[in-house]
């Protein structure tokens, strides 16, 4: 499965170039070209990677990184940038950027740099999760209780993986299905509430009291190990 960058780049000439270069490399390229569409994206299309412009409409660059990072974000984000001051990267790198290259680039140097920071991030990414008696094998797909896999869908697995990579965290149903289903989804917030009675019917020692997957009244769930 192709991994997916998001582009984030507001002049319609180097985006197109670098989405089309990004395809022939067999990445998947989405593009953003404000702050705002940025943000969205992220979400709902879960990128493995953000290229991202400092200036740009909306909301600048920085402040998207900070958004991302605030959320626990984990996504790489390469700077792309005209501004080339030791102060601008400095500030870009302490608030959560993983690289910066300065404009004018070079494709073969800014690839390079794309293909360092995924292959950092898949050393870095934990291949199982477990709680109680859950496995949660990440490079599998698969859910295992008392190490017996279970049946699941695709987005079954991926609920869970949401909740399990983000301890503690109170979810809405709009948020869920932002991440799980994507903001394109036509489902209504009562299928995030379906998805999670199916969950807890093959994880939770009893499902009608449930240990892992709490519900917030009037908000929306918590994942708690």
């Amino acid at each position: 499965m192709a991994e997916t960058i998001l582009l984030v780049e507001d002049d319609p000439s180097i985006a197109r170039g670098l989405t089309m270069n990004l395809q022939l490399e067999g990445f998947r390229a989405v593009a953003a070209a404000d702050g705002e569409e940025a943000l969205r994206l992220a979400a709902s299309q879960r990128p493995d990677l953000i290229i991202l412009d400092m200036m740009l409409p909306k909301i600048d660059g920085l402040e998207v990184i900070r958004r991302l990072r605030e959320k626990n974000e984990d996504v790489p984000i390469v700077v792309l940038s005209a501004k080339s001051d030791e102060a601008d990267k400095v500030l870009a790198l302490s608030l959560g950027a993983d690289d910066y290259v300065t404009k004018p680039f070079g494709l073969a140097e800014l690839l390079a740099r794309i293909r360092a920071a995924l292959r950092r991030r898949r050393q870095d990414r934990p291949v199982e999760a477990a709680f109680g008696t859950v496995r949660l094998d990440l490079a599998g797909r698969r859910i295992l209780v008392h190490d017996v896999p279970v049946e699941s869908t695709a987005k079954e697995f991926d609920l869970l993986r949401c909740f399990v990579t983000s301890p503690g965290v109170v979810f809405t149903r709009e948020q869920l299905m932002q991440r799980v289903w994507g903001a394109d989804h036509f489902g209504t917030v009562r299928t995030v509430d379906n998805f999670v009675a199916r969950l807890r019917s093959k994880i939770e020692p009893d499902p009608d009291e449930p240990r892992h997957i709490e519900t917030v009244r009037g908000i929306g769930y918590r994942f708690m190990p």
